[in-house]
């Protein structure tokens, strides 16, 4: 399987949103970081943006749910039309419920790893995910630096696939720049989500295409 690109609109100039989505031509998801200052010392954004997004690009748009009533938005962003959807399991009781409620919207379902929570704590839903999204930095701000431990989570998460034989994929966040691109590529990550690297590269394109390793 290809390795595909999440660009994080996080780090975008929102001033100029429409200029900045038409530069993402050569990635294959626009990676949305829906925010609430609870879950995450931070606000990003809401519905109107990622419908201002969805109107803007065909591409298909994954959703991160940093916030702690996820179930309560899953209705809105299929209604806009998200195709991959994640949240944090810390932030309800039953996770395995809200996986239900997320694909029956035909949307992918993930679940997002903090740095320290661990790959076994979600084996019991392994069966049931499309993605795992390991966060390689700490949730809530773009531009961090990129945290080691998340390369053998991502290890891990790869074996635990291939022994089960599963095909859910496993999305990496955060820190993500040629410079790791490829360790992660090898370590089993399918589709690596850079903010500030792209955003802040003079060529778009080429930022992209130097993740992939073209």
């Amino acid at each position: 399987m290809n390795t595909l690109i999440a660009a994080s609109v996080l780090s975008a100039d929102f001033s100029r949103l429409a200029e900045e989505i038409s530069a993402l031509s050569a990635v294959d998801i626009i990676h949305l970081d829906l925010m609430d200052g609870h879950f995450v010392p931070n606000l990003s954004f809401g519905y109107p943006l990622v419908d201002c997004i969805r109107k803007l690009s065909d591409k298909p748009l994954d959703a991160h749910l940093m916030v702690c009533n996820p179930d309560s938005y899953v209705d809105g962003l299929a209604q806009i039309g998200v195709q991959y959807l994640s949240f944090h399991q810390e932030t309800v009781y039953h996770p395995h419920r809200l996986i239900q409620q997320i694909k029956a919207h035909g949307i992918k379902a993930g679940l997002a790893l903090n740095p320290g929570t661990p790959a076994s704590s979600i084996s019991a839903l392994l069966e049931d995910l499309d993605f795992v999204l390991v966060m390689s930095v700490n949730p809530g701000y773009s531009a961090q630096s990129f945290i080691p431990s998340a390369i053998p989570k991502i290890q891990e998460l790869a074996a635990l696939r291939e022994c089960l034989n599963l095909s859910f994929q496993i999305e990496v966040d955060g820190g993500v720049s040629s410079a790791n691109a490829q360790t992660l590529i090898d370590a089993g990550a399918d589709i690596l989500v850079s903010a500030s690297y792209i955003f802040k590269s003079k060529n778009y394109t080429h930022a992209i295409n130097s993740l992939k390793g073209i």
